[in-house]
């Protein structure tokens, strides 16, 4: 398996642990009885680290299909190169540390992370030009 693929694959992980925090944050704040109900009452949004994990995950969700997309075609046109290389690992290593930064509330490296990660898809997709 390329590198490109093996970081596609290491994305899909990532983006479940933004899932099941951003699931449990929501449970800790607001109780396991909402979260085993059908969730048709009206709620606060999520407030503190609650509301930053789901925030970071939607956010992950946002930009994880753009990302998995121009892997993929990627792949399929026979593209390998180092900035293909270099796009995957921007855009991995850029989400995984955005996630506890986010979490954490720190700001403007947390931006710089989404920019790595963002500048990671633009690598992708030059490479296909």
């Amino acid at each position: 398996m390329t590198i490109e693929l093996s970081m596609l694959a290491l994305s899909v992980v990532l983006g479940l642990v933004h899932i099941v925090l951003a699931s449990h944050g929501a449970s800790w704040q607001r109780g396991y009885a909402w979260t085993a109900s059908a969730r048709d009452t009206i709620v606060p949004p999520l407030r503190g680290v609650a509301g930053r994990l789901e925030r970071g995950c939607r956010n992950y969700l946002e930009t994880f299909p753009l990302f998995a997309a121009a892997v993929l075609m990627a792949n399929a046109a026979g593209r390998h190169n180092w900035l293909t290389m270099l796009g995957v690992q921007l855009y991995f290593w850029g989400r995984v540390a955005y996630l506890p930064l986010y979490a954490f509330g720190i700001p403007l490296i947390r931006s710089l992370c989404w920019n790595l990660a963002t500048g990671g898809i633009v690598l992708l997709l030059c490479a296909l030009l």
